[in-house]
């Protein structure tokens, strides 16, 4: 949450994974929907010429027209409402007065606060004409994420996640990023359980009922290895090779999982609009 408009009313207690119940679950609907409509606000923006900065005041816009706030906004220190990453940055870059050229290809991550609940999910959008080997990764990106929400049931763990990611991701000779991992989330942006986009079936928190949390494989064309920039945020590839990210919001349920991110208009992935899937596997 947002430490400049209000105090957390909870703290991440580690080892302790929260089971939610049908309140939390009707208030993840709305955070989730409202930030997938963000999303989905941003694609006939996302073109050549157009800067982050421009993306980020938008998202702004967007969040404080519909009653919400960006969570990322002061969040330790983070001076935007969005987080824009651009071909070898692996993710958290800030926006800038840098335009957008033809042919990058660009995760926009965006949290909105809704009644005080975490709507967490980013997505790949092609700038202009697209080559296409970035336009392979972000394919291969986009269908780890998928395989690793078909892998959420109760019974399953964490490791079966990670496993279903990094066997597609490295069939097609991609590499999937370490550093990072998906996170609880609900009252708090961060929270327990941590989820790793590689490992074992089998291995890791056993997924029950009423858990939270996101799912945000970071795939790249080249090596796994990230470094941090100055500005303490940014991470890009090491050997410069482009990355890619997708990332939704997800609930266990009973019988598998419920997508509270998905976009109401079928624009999960911008380049390849379809009608919209499911929210519950």
């Amino acid at each position: 949450m947002n430490l400049h408009v209000a105090e957390e009313p909870v703290r991440r207690q580690p080892g302790t994974i929260k089971l939610h119940g049908a309140e939390a679950f009707a208030a993840m609907r709305k955070a989730g929907r409202l930030t997938a409509e963000a999303l989905d606000m941003l694609v006939d923006r996302v073109k050549p010429g157009v800067t982050t900065d421009a993306i980020d005041r938008a998202v702004f816009e967007f969040a404080m027209d519909n009653g919400a706030f960006p969570a990322t906004l002061y969040y330790h220190g983070y001076p935007r409402s969005c987080c824009t990453s651009i071909n070898h940055v692996v993710c958290h870059g800030i926006p800038t007065d840098k335009p957008l050229r033809d042919g990058d290809i660009v995760n926009i991550d965006v949290t909105l606060i809704v009644d005080g609940w975490h709507g967490d999910s980013s997505r790949m959008y092609g700038v202009g004409e697209v080559p296409r080997r970035a336009m392979r990764l972000l394919e291969i990106t986009h269908e780890c994420l998928e395989r690793g929400m078909a892998a959420v049931r109760p019974g399953n763990t964490t490791g079966h996640i990670g496993a279903a990611i990094q066997s597609f991701a490295e069939a097609e000779r991609c590499s999937v990023v370490r550093d990072f991992c998906g996170h609880g989330l609900g009252q708090l942006f961060h929270d327990e359980p941590n989820i790793l986009h590689y490992g074992r079936a089998g291995e890791g928190v056993v997924l029950k009922p009423g858990m939270l949390f996101t799912i945000e494989p970071m795939i790249n064309l080249g090596r796994p290895h990230v470094k941090i920039l100055s500005d303490g945020w940014t991470a890009v590839t090491r050997d410069r090779s482009l990355s890619a990210q997708f990332e939704h919001t997800i609930g266990v349920t009973e019988t598998g999982v419920e997508i509270f991110t998905r976009s109401p208009k079928g624009l999960d992935f911008p380049d390849r609009p379809g009608a919209p899937l499911p929210a519950i596997l």
